[in-house]
């Protein structure tokens, strides 16, 4: 298996599996994939973050907005790896409660992560609302 196919393997399963689980309002397995060094940051849909202070009130925001996925599909249209960068860009249809309110919405996601100790860590998030 290449580095290449190891990463989308590791994007497909343990990415995956944080994102289900924030939409289904527990932030713990986002958080554990997200790099402990800096920089770090997100450009969100509905806030940003710097540093890991601002991106740990962040994930602890989003766990008490999110509940009852029903449906979470993360649609890689772009990666690659170079040494111990990594980045995704594609699209994101998550089906969820937000606030209580079931939606259903789509992102534009692209993030850049980093190998650290041997593990793939997010650095970077930006996602934005794609215009129905």
């Amino acid at each position: 298996m290449t580095d290449r196919d190891a990463f989308l393997e590791w994007v497909d399963t343990a990415l995956y599996e944080a994102e289900l689980a924030l939409h289904n309002g527990d932030p713990a397995p986002r958080r554990a994939l997200w790099s402990r060094h800096e920089p770090v940051s997100v450009l969100g849909a509905w806030r940003n973050a710097h540093g890991q202070e601002e991106l740990d009130g962040l994930f602890t925001t989003l766990g008490r907005s999110f509940s009852d996925c029903t449906s979470y599909v993360f649609e890689v249209q772009a990666y690659d790896v170079s040494g111990d960068m990594a980045y995704t860009a594609g699209l994101e249809h998550t089906s969820a409660s937000v606030d209580g309110e079931p939606r259903t919405y789509t992102l534009r996601a692209t993030q850049v992560y980093r190998r650290e100790d041997g593990e793939w860590r997010v650095a970077h998030r930006h996602a934005d609302t794609v215009a129905s």
